[in-house]
């Protein structure tokens, strides 16, 4: 980890998104006196981190800022922390919703802005990170920007800025979908007669067993689905159910849109 990305990091924020791209990042051998977080809670966030309330007087030369507070706290705290970037200051954004032009406004010394859209998963390093920069940034800090997301999953450089609120709708909050999807499976089968605690442990179960099944898959998930699926068999009404006027696929696009106009709406207002 050392190797491939070297410098300080400065978090300002440690929440459960920065707190576990953290976690990952410690657990990959990232050494923790290369870490400070900014928290005016001042609780503590990992062993050998450091946790400050306030600003520090200075950033190190060639340090990676980590903005990971709530996107409506951006003007406050760049207020206090832009008088502190360099040129060779790096900025890596999660903030929902704010444009790489609001960062820059807001950051104009830093040449190198990142914007990162990651997921919860990352702490596993089996998460998703949709990113974006422009031509300003140089391409030794695009890349720098990439071995640092690289253990958190994959990584995916979005070409169009206009797709990241869309992209944020799919893959950053896909994870909240998913969670809601098990849980529904659970108590759809609690609602057939399945004792709650045996459907739980099974709709889990099943969506962890049938995702790995996917990824390692050489045919696509919708094949899977029919192969899975005797003509006349329970599979297939099932299926029926689902695929009726494609219903599942119209609560989907409604989910994703919902959520990617929540994103352009925070833009706006960025």
């Amino acid at each position: 980890m050392d190797r491939l990305w070297p410098g300080h990091l400065f978090m300002v924020g440690c929440g459960n998104m920065a707190g576990q791209m953290l976690a990952r990042w410690l657990d990959c051998g990232l050494d923790p006196s290369r870490v400070t977080v900014l928290r005016p809670s001042g609780r503590a966030v990992a062993e050998g981190v450091a946790v400050l309330t306030d600003y520090p007087e200075k950033l190190e030369p060639g340090t990676t800022v980590l903005l990971g507070m709530k996107p409506y706290q951006l003007a406050d705290v760049a207020a206090r922390l832009a008088p502190l970037c360099r040129a060779d200051t790096a900025i890596l954004s999660i903030l929902a919703g704010t444009p790489l032009a609001s960062l820059r406004a807001q950051f104009p010394a830093p040449q190198s802005i990142v914007r990162a859209m990651p997921n919860l998963p990352v702490g596993l390093g089996e998460g998703v990170t949709a990113l974006f920069t422009d031509e300003a940034t140089p391409p030794e800090s695009r890349a720098q920007a990439g071995a640092l997301i690289e253990p958190l999953g994959l990584a995916e450089w979005i070409g169009d800025e206009a797709l990241f609120n869309a992209i944020t709708a799919l893959s950053g909050c896909g994870p909240a979908f998913l969670f809601r999807f098990v849980d529904a499976l659970a108590r759809a089968g609690e609602a057939i007669g399945i004792p709650v605690d045996q459907a739980a442990r099974m709709a889990l179960a099943t969506v962890q067993g049938s995702a790995n099944m996917a990824a390692r898959a050489r045919v696509s998930p919708a094949t899977l689905a029919d192969q899975v699926a005797s003509p006349g068999g329970m599979t297939r009404e099932g299926l029926n159910v689902l695929d009726a006027d494609e219903r599942l696929l119209t609560l989907l696009t409604d989910t994703l849109a919902a959520a990617r106009d929540r994103g352009e709406a925070m833009a706006r207002g960025a």
